[in-house]
């Protein structure tokens, strides 16, 4: 099943929420995220920690060749192609060993001898390798048998410190959590302890179960579940994943309960988690690649965090790089705004709000300010409308032509906001006098990604006002879209339309 079908049979799962929760009827309680304990900081995703080391190791090998042949034959062998192509065989070929044996795991990188032996084994069969090309390309007798041998030899030992080092690094890491995939498990019973004992029985899943959710009340749920707490049901679940780290939630009802599953994932979908169907305990069977793994116990993928590991990196590198030298180059606008808000109105030039970021935390958004210091509405509950005599005459030309967004470039550098995402709306924002997340189901399904100056559905239109609630049941299709089809290209592709947008300036007072 897509995530497009998944979504759109959410939306009927989502209606019948509602009405229970008009009803009442829907708990309100919010479980106590671990009382007493320090949380863990921001995962650190094993995928990119390896990639770094390959990238690292890669540098230090044919970094010390280098470094080795300018030390020991400079002036008496020119480097050239041989030594070149030497230094490059030997690195490569030791990553590919590297990788071959299994030594860029986690469980590598946290136990240095029994790694130690097998970069070491890499090691002197890359070498080996190396070699016998030489000979067989009777080429040996152009290379140093000494610069070979303190290759090899000197080489190998900063391999291996580099590791010993890492092991630490790591170590330390693991101790704070910093690793563990914190897993929230949904549904309780026999089937959800068969799959917390085969999770448990497994020491290199980075799984740290933190807990039990299930919205039944009788003998099937329990409040101890394989010695984990009940803390408490689904709609619980999203407060706590709100108020701590949370990476997973596994599923462990049967797939035949299609309709609780559905109303499950009407609540938990707005999540920036991943979220798994465990088939530990189910009697179907598929082909073992139509499933995902947790170490060796099958799952089925309903949802992705849909941002993770190297996505991270490259879209945050692209904010800071990107923002930075849209900050440097604006500077003489920004200066030029900035004045003309302090000489024709008192009061402070920036205009601070708070606002929801990703996952519903709270951040406070910078703007020039538009409006009259005694009229501002810091929380936006009621809209700006064409002619509202709120705005200053600066004001209205500056977000007219967003002008007065600029400042939000601190915030891309501070790490707040994306220069491309969904835009992030004022708290008490309101279309058709409805507060914005009760006008759309699934709204804070925007705050899966970090929010950004523009966006998808503001090049395609859907900036400014929305007073009506078509125009932000619009704007929220087009974040989902962006979200489901995120790519640099696409970040790119908005950047570089946002300028020309600016000209529709028919919504934006």
């Amino acid at each position: 099943m897509s995530a497009f079908d998944v979504r759109d049979l959410l939306k009927v799962a989502g209606q019948r929420e509602a009405a229970v929760a008009a009803t009442g009827e829907a708990s309100a309680r919010v479980p106590p995220a671990e009382a007493g304990a320090k949380l863990p900081g921001p995962a650190i995703s094993p995928l990119v920690l390896a990639g770094l080391v390959r990238g690292a190791e890669f540098v230090l090998i044919a970094g010390f060749g280098l470094v080795l042949h300018q030390t020991m034959l400079r002036g008496l062998v020119p480097l050239g192609l041989p030594y070149a192509a030497a230094i490059l065989a030997v690195s490569g070929l030791a990553l590919a060993l590297f990788q071959a044996a299994g030594t860029y795991r986690m469980a590598a990188f946290r136990a240095f001898f029994p790694a130690a032996l097998k970069l070491t084994a890499g090691w002197s069969l890359a070498f080996l390798l190396v070699a016998a090309g030489m000979v067989l390309a009777k080429v040996a007798d152009h290379y140093s048998r000494l610069w070979l041998g303190t290759y090899f030899a000197g080489g190998l030992m900063l391999v291996l410190g580099g590791r010993f080092l890492l092991a630490q690094v790591v170590g330390a890491q693991v101790r704070k959590g910093r690793f563990d995939r914190r897993t929230a498990i949904v549904g309780g019973g026999p089937v959800a302890e068969e799959l917390i004992r085969a999770l448990e029985a497994q020491g290199d899943t980075g799984i740290r179960i933190v807990g039990v959710f299930d919205d039944r009340n009788d003998d099937r749920s329990t409040d101890v579940v394989a010695g984990y707490p009940k803390l408490g049901t689904v709609s619980d679940l999203v407060a706590y994943a709100r108020q701590a780290r949370l990476d997973l939630i596994v599923f462990t009802l049967p797939i035949s309960a299609e309709g609780r599953i559905l109303q499950m994932l009407a609540k938990l979908w707005v999540l920036p988690i991943d979220i798994r169907l465990s088939a530990h305990a189910t009697k179907l069977r598929l082909r073992p690649r139509a499933y995902s793994y947790i170490g060796s116990v099958p799952v089925l993928d309903v949802f992705d965090k849909p941002i993770a590991d190297w996505d991270v990196v490259v879209k945050a590198a692209f904010d800071r790089s990107v923002g930075l030298a849209l900050l440097v180059l604006l500077s003489p606008v920004m200066l030029a705004v900035a004045l003309a808000v302090r000489l024709t109105s008192p009061g402070p030039i920036l205009f601070r709000q708070k606002r929801h970021g990703f996952n519903n935390e709270l951040i406070e958004v910078f703007k020039f300010r538009s409006m009259y210091v005694d009229q501002c509405d810091h929380e936006a509950a009621r809209q700006v409308t064409r002619g509202d005599p709120r705005v200053t005459p600066v004001g209205r030309f500056i977000r007219k032509s967003s002008l007065d967004e600029l400042p939000q470039l601190l915030n891309v550098i501070r790490g707040d906001l994306s220069l491309v995402g969904p835009r992030p709306h004022a708290l008490q924002a309101k279309a058709a006098n409805t507060l914005y997340d009760q006008v759309v189901d699934g709204y804070f399904a925007r705050h899966r990604v970090k929010p950004g100056i523009t966006g998808w559905a503001q090049v395609n239109g859907w900036r400014g006002e929305t007073d009506t609630s078509e125009k932000l049941q619009r704007r929220v299709e087009h974040d989902l879209y962006y979200i489901e089809n995120w790519s640099v290209l696409l970040d790119l592709q908005i950047l570089i339309t946002t300028p020309f947008a600016l000209f529709r300036t028919q919504n934006a007072y």
